[in-house]
């Protein structure tokens, strides 16, 4: 697949791409430390330009504590009060996006957490373990009401539709699964590659569904009937980490495992960016995209650091620097809805989450 980096990010219209169970009480061992300006060269360097307002200028305003094992994945409720946070220690974490601390722990896994998302309403939240189960867990309650059953091996990935009646989720099964939420059952079995699936998603309308592996396939499935519509490969076929559609539908970022994040047109099935600096060659690493300042995409690295890249020019603005790094120290990486603030965690010694502000 020829890469164009060069081209425009016009769609097909010629519109640009619009980035338009048990709570318990929580333990003395959990905490958040809140840094001063003095403070961020000590826990939170970032590589910017100080007086450049053209670019970013996150620093780190809050260092969360309370996972007691890897964390592997953050992402923030819809309307971007809170954060939800999951681990292999069994748990899932909720944060106070603006305060850092922390409101709840989900208890109910009898193994580590994959993944978590959050309904549009933020009313419920749905989380993906290796013990093969997803749970569903209403914030109303504070406990779990729906626990899906169907997978046979670990669960990696999860999301709701737009309506948030439907969870699509991915497995080392190799299968991708669409599940109604009300029923608590599997509506249809997807046999969508044939090596785990690592991370899938709805599109803005809920009529598309994205799902990529580590076998390298990108493909594009109809909701309703389950059919497979296109399916995207790169030349060298490298392992897909993540992938995404862009807010209006008409891209899907993914992240591939040679240290390469791609945008594609996917109706023309052709690669329109690429960002690159960052290392990403032994885990899954989350990409996003940010829309609250200017148009960045956003990544997790093996260097233990946060890359943010301007979305049109392809340019590395800004580098954030903090967590612990040891060899191979992954790094989770997520962005808000509304505000210029990056939740960032890492995945092997350093426990902490981090909370960074472009203010």
């Amino acid at each position: 697949m020829a890469v164009e980096d060069n081209c425009s990010m016009n769609g097909a219209n010629g519109d640009t791409l619009q980035i338009d169970a048990i709570v318990s009480n929580e333990s003395s061992d959990e905490g958040v430390e809140e840094t001063t300006s003095d403070q961020h060269l000590l826990n939170g360097r970032t590589q910017s330009t100080p007086t450049d307002r053209s670019r970013p200028q996150y620093a780190v305003k809050y260092i969360l504590s309370g996972h007691t094992m890897a964390i592997s994945a953050l992402k923030f409720s819809p309307d971007g009060t809170m954060l939800a946070s999951s681990a292999a220690d069994k748990l899932v974490k909720l944060w106070d996006a603006y305060s850092g601390e922390i409101l709840r722990t989900f208890e109910g896994h009898t193994e580590g957490v994959n993944d978590v998302a959050w309904s549009n309403d933020g009313e419920f939240l749905a989380s993906a373990s290796d013990d093969k189960s997803i749970i569903l867990w209403s914030l109303e309650t504070n406990s779990a009401v729906k626990t899906l059953l169907g997978h046979t091996n670990f669960v990696f990935c999860v999301n709701f539709n737009p309506r948030s009646n439907l969870l699509v989720t991915g497995g080392y099964d190799e299968t991708v699964r669409v599940w109604d939420v009300a029923r608590g059952k599997s509506l249809k079995v997807l046999p969508a590659h044939s090596d785990p699936v690592t991370a899938v998603s709805f599109n803005h309308d809920g009529t598309l569904i994205v799902s990529c592996a580590m076998d390298g396939l990108i493909r594009i499935w109809d909701a309703e009937s389950g059919q497979c519509l296109k399916t995207i490969v790169d030349d060298d076929n490298p392992i897909c980490s993540h992938v995404k559609f862009s807010p209006n539908s008409k891209f899907i970022l993914s992240a591939t495992q040679d240290s390469t994040i791609r945008l594609w047109d996917y109706q023309k099935t052709r690669c329109v960016k690429t960002y690159t600096g960052h290392t990403n060659r032994t885990y899954c690493l989350f990409t996003c995209f940010s829309t609250t300042r200017g148009l960045y995409v956003v990544s997790g690295s093996e260097d233990a650091k946060i890359y943010v890249w301007d979305l049109q020019s392809r340019e590395v603005l800004q580098v954030l620097e903090g967590h612990r790094a040891c060899p191979y120290t992954e790094l989770a990486a997520q962005t808000h809805p509304t505000r210029s603030i990056i939740a960032s965690a890492s995945m092997e010694k350093d426990l902490t989450i981090r909370l960074w502000y472009d203010e």
